[in-house]
């Protein structure tokens, strides 16, 4: 895979629109978050409501993130379809809370966050990510994301509420963005591997088309 600058793109779309809507007004704000009972009428909040922060610790919590997933692409340079599993995800993972039917709205960059970190881990451990010590770099950052989560535990404690910091915490945010990260990357290396299939099996074809074909001497 060809290394590419959108993976960047997209991480500073992210820091540049959350900081733009920390300082927006509260009416336009309030289009913009993702509400399990409205989002239908209201489609563009899947990806708009991940810019959305609730206050400071929330908002320096996922810029600071951001900035260390940026920082590590980086060094990685994940290639074009990576970033667009990555972009997928992001509406994917909003919508997937609708299993929680408690939860009736969600904002915040927490969890394209997570999908992004495990589309990275996964394609490094797959080897489809070209950087020296692929593989161990990729487990230990989905590593690190799964111990995240275990004790979390999302599935059981999917809304929870950080006295701390005055917030209520969607962790199932955190479950659903982990899972898509993995089940389209998982996708991703199912397609390459079906394209590199694919061409090496065109590529013996002809190669025992112009044997055939040679003029003997």
């Amino acid at each position: 895979m060809n290394r590419s600058s959108g993976w960047l793109l997209v991480c500073a779309l992210h820091g540049v629109a959350s900081m733009l809507l920390w300082w927006a007004g509260d009416g336009l704000v309030q289009t913009l978050i993702w509400r399990a009972d409205t989002w239908h009428a209201q489609p563009w909040t899947l990806f708009t409501s991940a810019w959305v922060h609730l206050n400071t610790p929330q908002l320096i919590v996922n810029q600071i993130a951001l900035g260390l997933l940026a920082a590590f692409a980086w060094v990685v340079r994940p290639s074009w379809p990576c970033t667009l599993a990555w972009l997928l995800a992001w509406p994917l993972t909003q919508i997937s809370l609708l299993w929680w039917p408690h939860i009736g709205y969600a904002v915040g960059l927490s969890g394209p966050l997570h999908a992004g970190s495990m589309i990275l881990a996964v394609q490094l451990m797959l080897q489809r990510i070209a950087v020296p010590k692929a593989g161990r770099w990729g487990a230990m950052l989905a590593l690190g994301v799964l111990t995240k989560l275990a004790l979390e535990q999302g599935w059981r404690n999917p809304v929870v509420w950080d006295s701390s910091n005055a917030i209520s915490v969607v962790r199932a945010a955190h479950l659903s963005g982990a899972v898509w990260g993995v089940v389209l990357a998982l996708l991703l290396g199912w397609i390459a591997t079906r394209q590199w299939a694919r061409h090496h099996a065109t590529t013996n074809r002809e190669s025992d088309g112009s044997f055939g074909n040679s003029s003997p001497l």
